[in-house]
């Protein structure tokens, strides 16, 4: 588990910030030695062991683990903004993570270099994602050499299932390494969430390895489409298991990635709320889905009742399967067909019977963005 999953929940409950240290025993005797006096009534715990604490001037410390040996780990606290409530439900917290060895955060003084600077980036940027005045800059003490000024491409990556390991960032980062780049920049933001910049390189093999392939041109659109489910697999299957991963268009970190998260986010949220077991999302392909999210709840949930009454033919499981593949494939009839495994006339009989009891031929283009605003909605509804 990394430092900030550890710390962000408890520093946010508390609206107080919290650092964690790694300090010789005999430093830690010597601050009991000079603790002020607590509030009436109390006094300070100094036993050397979990949930220990001491305050001294403005500051609290509490050991939050303690193997016996020179080093005692501790969190430094604003201790004049907490109640004695708050100072025992933290110690008997402490007490309950140090039971089960191995699930504290590693101390600052044991990370990489990179993991710091990755760590001091995630903490600016989670605060501007919260804020309700963004910087959309990077301040300049975390734009460490040139490599953020210039583009780069932005990946979201959200975990389903909680890692408590320490190694969780470096294991990451060295999978994402040995599959992107060397240059690739990894930030953690809240629990399971990962803010992932891959170098522009990767445009250039992608095409070169399409090229090879095929003729046709692609889009930067589709490069980026085919890198982000290689990722995908790639972290599904050798670390993560389920997770959902977002890409979109390169841009400079050092100006943009404010912006870049704020998407990504939206996008992944997006996906899964209307496009439920889809695991790689792509902004360029929720654009409806984005118009529709923004319009009242209420307002859709009238719009789908009055188009429902007019046929429960659009909820039946075969109808829906059969309309999706064919807004998949752009409304083609001979490759739906081919994908459903299903004749062709069969799939004409589906249409056909549609348009008999809704009014609607999915084949006119009027009619087929009907449909397929009916069928997002029914999804939002269907899931609330």
């Amino acid at each position: 588990m990394s430092t900030l999953e550890w710390l962000r929940p408890l520093q946010h409950i508390l609206n107080s910030p919290i650092q964690l240290l790694t300090i010789n025993v005999s430093e830690w005797k010597a601050k009991i030695g000079v603790a002020e006096s607590v509030p009436p009534g109390h006094t300070a715990n100094v036993v050397i062991e979990a949930g220990g604490w001491a305050s001294h001037q403005d500051k609290l410390w509490m050991i939050a683990d303690y193997d016996g040996s020179e080093k005692v780990t501790i969190l430094e606290l604003d201790g004049g903004q907490l109640s004695q409530k708050e100072r025992e439900l933290i110690s008997w917290t402490l007490q309950l993570a140090n039971a089960s060895k191995g699930k504290l955060p590693a101390p600052e003084s044991q990370l990489s270099e990179s993991e710091k600077h990755a760590h001091k980036i995630g903490e600016w940027l989670q605060k501007q994602l919260e804020a309700d005045e963004p910087n959309f800059s990077l301040p300049d003490h975390l734009t460490v050499g040139s490599r953020l000024y210039h583009e780069m491409i932005p990946f979201l990556l959200i975990t389903e299932h909680a890692n408590t390991r320490q190694d969780v960032y470096p294991e990451l980062e060295k999978l994402l390494r040995s599959f992107l780049s060397d240059e690739i920049l990894l930030i953690p933001l809240k629990s399971q969430e990962w803010l992932i910049w891959g170098p522009l390189s990767l445009l250039k093999d992608e095409d070169a390895d399409l090229l090879g392939d095929q003729n046709e041109e692609e889009t930067m659109e589709d490069s980026l489409t085919s890198i982000a489910f290689g990722l995908h697999e790639m972290l599904a299957s050798e670390w993560l298991g389920e997770c959902h991963l977002a890409v979109t268009h390169p841009i400079s970190p050092a100006k943009g990635m404010v912006e870049a998260a704020i998407l990504l986010r939206e996008t992944i949220s997006l996906g899964r709320k209307f496009h439920v077991g889809t695991n790689i999302h792509l902004p360029w392909m929720l654009q409806l889905e984005r118009l529709l999210n923004a319009i009242p709840e209420s307002n859709r949930s009238k719009y789908l009742e009055h188009s429902l009454k007019r046929a429960d033919l659009f909820v039946e499981s075969e109808m829906l399967a059969t309309l999706e593949t064919f807004f998949a494939l752009d409304c083609n009839v001979s490759e739906t067909a081919k994908k459903l495994y299903i004749h062709r006339n069969t799939l004409l009989y589906r249409l056909d019977k549609l348009k008999q009891e809704t009014g609607l031929d999915v084949r006119q283009f009027r009619d087929a963005v009907l449909v397929k605003i009916i069928l997002l909605l029914y999804k939002v509804t269907k899931r609330n």
